[in-house]
């Protein structure tokens, strides 16, 4: 069973103001169409380096959209303003993007969060004395887990990362940071803070750009180009859609008992990145081949990867009874009629209602 519906505003009620940082992006675009369609009154906070304008409505009267860095909005554009909740989704996104540009990353990721959280305790809505601290949520991600080799990979499960001289641990190493702040307003500041662990987030709308696999597979395969796996292939992920994720994160935070907890998001069914190559051939009827490109050559030498990922879902199907509704191969089947219908990169395609339905 998919995720609770998000909940709709009553009649009588005003609507819900929702802050999404990151919304310009693959799954921020997703998650503020999601709660606009619930009535929510968006705002989104983008500075558009990975994200671009064309994901959201170009015309939305209840959408506003602040093309800013973050913690600049934070304290002009939107400073004094009360939101009931908060999403914070921008980070630096990509593999291909952090091992170009760690300097970039490091600080972005860091820093952001560090402002998001400040704001989010004092921007809740009025109460006697006072605003209440807003519901918020932080996205971190799988490449929290490091190097763990216990699989598959638990919420409290230690973690292990490779040398500093290793740029790739980077982002994992500011991830964990982020989740500590957070963890750490929630006890000292009572935030209700929810973390969610994103483990390959899929759909249409993604781009390849910045080493996103699935993607960068199905643009080869239309093209009748050979698919370039990093690697040997033999290395296993779990693929999980956008259009499942984003429904989770306002579920989780409509639920008390998730504040102050990390929660892994995605698909626990895994394949090798070989399987997944031939299920793109096969779901686009390709005919392309494969072809192995060495991790030095893809990123830099000395680049280490995972051979498994792999999230146990316990906990979040405890707390809003979370089960991914789309296959991989719809999904992909979706991908392909993204891109191949002129929606794919630069394209404006505002129009998502082939991309948004609820999968039967």
């Amino acid at each position: 069973m998919a995720p609770k519906a998000a909940t709709a505003t009553k009649p009588d009620q005003p609507p819900r103001r929702s802050l999404v940082t990151g919304g310009a992006g693959f799954i921020g675009s997703h998650l503020a169409r999601l709660l606009l369609s619930r009535g929510d009154l968006v705002t989104v906070i983008d500075n558009l380096s990975t994200g671009r304008r064309i994901n959201l409505p170009q015309r939305h009267a209840r959408l506003r959209f602040i093309e800013s860095g973050l913690s600049d909005a934070l304290e002009t554009t939107v400073r004094g303003e009360t939101f009931d909740e908060v999403y914070h989704l921008a980070a630096a996104v990509g593999v291909k993007l952090i091992m170009a540009d760690p300097i970039a990353s490091i600080e972005t990721n860091v820093s952001q969060a560090a402002a998001l959280l400040r704001f989010a305790a004092a921007c809740g809505p009025a109460r006697s004395g006072g605003c209440a601290p807003a519901k918020t949520l932080i996205a971190s991600s799988s490449e929290v887990y490091g190097k763990s080799t216990r699989v598959p990979f638990s919420e409290d499960d230690d973690v292990t990362y490779g040398a500093t001289t290793v740029s790739r641990w980077s982002y994992a190493a500011t991830k964990a940071v982020d989740e500590y702040l957070a963890l750490a307003y929630h006890a000292k500041h009572r935030l209700p803070v929810v973390v969610t662990r994103f483990f390959n987030t899929i759909g249409p709308g993604q781009v390849g750009d910045y080493g996103m696999v699935v993607p960068r597979f199905v643009e080869r395969a239309l093209a009748g180009a050979d698919i370039e796996i990093y690697g040997d292939g033999s290395q296993s992920r779990c693929f999980c859609d956008v259009r499942d994720v984003v429904r989770a994160l306002p579920a989780l935070l409509d639920s008390p008992p998730a504040a102050g907890r990390v929660f892994n998001i995605g698909s626990d069914d895994s394949l090798t990145i070989n399987q997944l190559a031939q299920a793109v051939i096969r779901e686009t009827r390709s005919n392309s081949a494969v072809r192995f490109v060495r991790y030095s050559d893809a990123y830099e030498p000395g680049f280490e990867d995972l051979i498994l990922r792999k999230p146990a879902l316990a906990r979040v199907r405890s707390a809003i009874n979370f089960s991914p509704a789309y296959t991989l191969e719809r999904t992909i089947r979706d991908v392909a009629a993204w891109i191949s219908g002129g929606k794919g990169p630069g394209a404006d395609w505002s129009d998502w209602s082939d991309f948004v339905e609820t999968p039967a």
